[in-house]
């Protein structure tokens, strides 16, 4: 396992003034805040008007951003993720408000960045599974895949997230990993090296989609926590939900363990923001407290 240096947060803000142009007056301002922009991170993406807008949509990388208001219908939100294979370059992000009398356009300009690679030894059956369990497995992708496709459509998440263990993240976001000298997918979360038996808490509210055991990740919660925003919570001892179940910020909803493609007790956490994977410390420095 890689130790994961500690981070500072430094917002990134870009303000770009734009006028509106469907019969309302002032200033639309669109204010872009994150770590960095670059693959893996999580961009706020703020939309304030002079006026109410009634409905905000936001497009970016192919997906669209659900978009919501904050303190009034003059301010609205939108949280844009950087997958984590997105190539470096410059991307326009499209606003429409009002049903299109309001439409604009911010590039947002993505910078390259270098991940490390890890090299671990597991259960040679984690990295080539046996034909046995090749229908599980493909159904397994399909059931997560089906899951991150089909977001509640409203917020379920309710003020700052929070981290589902205290001790810090060993190992980094995007990490390239060799398993047992074979190239496997990215790491698309942070590993905590907590020990076997430690509660895991829900990062926020929302409804818990999966909790089962699933061949790689072992016994795994998956929580929408709307508008395209989940968090997995991989390799769990014991799970303490169901699915269907609705849940708040900080509850206990399992136990650290050692279940699934693992080499040694620890808690994985993979957040998406719709559909792009990112680093869950992003969403955190942004989003939490």
């Amino acid at each position: 396992m890689m130790t994961m240096m500690p981070m500072t947060v430094t917002g990134l803000i870009l303000t770009l003034m734009l006028m509106l142009n469907g019969g309302q007056t002032g200033a639309l301002e669109v204010t872009a805040k994150s770590r960095a922009v670059q693959p893996g991170e999580l961009v706020v993406l703020t939309v304030t008007a002079a006026a109410d807008l009634s409905r905000v949509r936001v497009h970016a990388f192919g997906q669209e951003a659900a978009a919501f208001p904050t303190s009034s219908r003059r301010e609205w939100q939108a949280l844009v993720g950087i997958d984590l294979d997105v190539k470096p370059g410059t991307y326009p992000v499209a606003i429409d408000a009002d049903a299109g009398r309001v439409r604009t356009t911010y590039q947002l300009i993505v910078a390259p960045k270098r991940f490390p690679t890890r090299r671990l030894t597991v259960d040679e059956s984690f990295v080539n599974p046996p034909s046995s369990e090749q229908a599980r497995i493909e159904r397994e992708a399909k059931l997560i895949n089906d899951v991150y496709h089909a977001p509640a459509p409203e917020r379920l998440w309710t003020g700052p997230f929070v981290r589902p263990v205290e001790e810090p993240a060993n190992s980094r976001f995007g990490t390239r990993s060799i398993f047992n000298g074979v190239p496997r997918s990215p790491h698309g979360g942070a590993d905590f090296l907590s020990a076997a038996g430690t509660p895991i808490h829900a990062p926020n509210s929302g409804r818990i989609v999966v909790a089962r055991p699933l061949y790689f990740s072992g016994n795994t919660v998956i929580i929408d926590h709307g508008l395209g925003v989940f968090s997995m919570l991989a390799h769990m001892s014991a799970m303490d939900v169901q699915e269907s179940d609705r849940v708040t910020a900080g509850q206990v909803i399992g136990r650290v363990g050692a279940t699934g493609r693992v080499t040694g007790p620890h808690l994985h956490w993979a957040v998406r923001a719709n559909a792009a994977r990112v680093d869950p410390i992003s969403l955190l420095a942004m989003l939490g407290k």
